[in-house]
């Protein structure tokens, strides 16, 4: 007859379990990759006393059980040994079909992470309890909501990866980011009809910014983004039948300098109808032929005869608009009492734009159409601004719509009778 293994306290231990001298506990057992494996604790069961001076944790036969069962679910044990940020790198290696600017962000994140406590902890360990923690501290690192929310996405897409590939049973950033700070993401900032009008007048009158005025009027009227904007090229304005056709971007690196990249979603490839304002602007800047021949490749296509040109012949890019707007804020208020929103920027006249077309009922998918929207959610979001005067208005239409309606079937009645 085989003797029984015992522990120090004379209980006997089972398959696989052993105490070591210095009266840890440790379990061995074979992981899905037939590799041997161990786990160590300090109580054999939960009612075990852990010793003065030693981590609280789980019990070894609560191990054990926790083992069993991701051997039976299949969940790779050895997968769930890899860091944070190991998954991390893993998950955008296995999804690198991205855009620059993604690849860039990623980077980010990822130098934020193996800088953080949280990027070193075994996935396998990490509970919704820490993610809170690594929240709470990028909060008060200076991180904005919005950033925050970014990145716990990110990161939740590669713990979906984990999940899929059976390294972990559970993703712990599963939870709404607003339960643990407050969303103090500014309001969209869009002009009022007087900010705008005051705004456009200041521009068109003024000797050192009048020359921008014909690009600001552009952008006002058709709520392009401001990449899409220094991209378009002559071959891509249809004065004819009065289109801005919109299939690609122009984007400016300091490693990479400019270079041409598809729209920022599938949805962002559109025509754009010129109003006539528009369409004087974009003559009067036709007319001077002062167009960047800078020559940038891609996908086959060569993109030449930039509509927005610097006087050092290269076009403008998105960073230099932001920079011009911000200078124009600031020369603005030292003559003009009507105050302009705080940050005021090219994507600003995107944002008026939008407004004023949800102000004015224009269909929600027809404006979708024209912002390049991914979904129909962030359009609808402008419509969020509506005035009362709007709504007001909105309401009248639609009665005096249906007292019409009534009254024709009314008239149908009695001329029937």
């Amino acid at each position: 007859m085989s003797v029984k293994r015992r522990d120090s306290k004379n209980r006997i231990l089972q398959t696989g379990e052993s105490q070591r001298k210095d009266g840890r506990y440790a379990f061995k057992y074979v992981d899905n990759h037939g590799q041997p494996q161990f786990v160590y604790a300090w109580k054999l069961v939960p009612t075990d006393k852990t010793p003065a001076g030693k981590r609280e944790d789980l019990s070894l036969r609560e191990k054990e059980k926790q083992i069993k069962k991701d051997l039976d679910d299949g969940i790779d044990s050895k997968g769930g040994k890899m860091s944070v940020c190991e998954l991390y790198a893993m998950h955008t290696r296995h999804n690198g079909n991205v855009k620059p600017g993604t690849v860039k962000g990623r980077e980010g994140l990822l130098r934020i992470m193996g800088n953080d406590r949280l990027g070193g902890y075994a996935i396998e360990n990490v509970k919704m309890a820490d993610v809170k923690d690594w929240i709470l501290r990028m909060k008060a690192n200076g991180y904005a909501f919005q950033t925050i929310k970014n990145h716990k996405r990110s990161l939740s897409a590669a713990f979906i990866t984990a999940v899929q590939n059976d390294m972990v049973r559970k993703n712990p950033f599963e939870f709404d980011i607003a339960e643990v700070i407050p969303n103090d993401k500014k309001p969209k900032d869009a002009l009022t009809p007087e900010q705008e009008n005051a705004f456009l007048n200041y521009v068109k009158n003024s000797p050192i910014f009048s020359k921008y005025y014909d690009a600001i009027v552009i952008l006002d009227d058709t709520g392009m983004r401001i990449s899409e904007f220094c991209g378009l090229t002559v071959d891509d304005l249809d004065m004819e039948n009065r289109i801005i056709n919109i299939d690609h971007q122009l984007i400016y690196s300091g490693k990479k300098g400019y270079y041409i990249s598809d729209t920022k979603t599938k949805n962002s490839n559109r025509q754009l109808p010129m109003s006539d304002r528009v369409y004087d602007a974009f003559k009067r800047i036709l007319a001077r032929k002062n167009f960047s021949k800078l020559e940038l490749e891609y996908k086959g296509k060569i993109y030449t005869n930039f509509i927005l040109r610097k006087y050092k012949g290269t076009p403008y890019y998105g960073v230099e608009y932001s920079s011009l707007f911000n200078r124009i804020r600031t020369k603005y208020k030292e003559t003009n009492d009507l105050a302009l929103p705080e940050f005021l920027s090219p994507h600003t006249m995107r944002h008026t734009f939008c407004t004023k077309m949800a102000n004015a009922g224009m269909n929600p998918k027809a404006l979708q159409y024209f912002m390049g929207h991914a979904n129909i959610i962030m359009t609808l979001d402008y419509y969020a601004h509506a005035t009362y005067e709007c709504a007001r208005d909105e309401f009248t239409r639609i009665t005096s719509q249906a007292m019409d309606t009534n009254k024709i079937e009314s008239i149908e009645v009695t001329l029937s009778a």
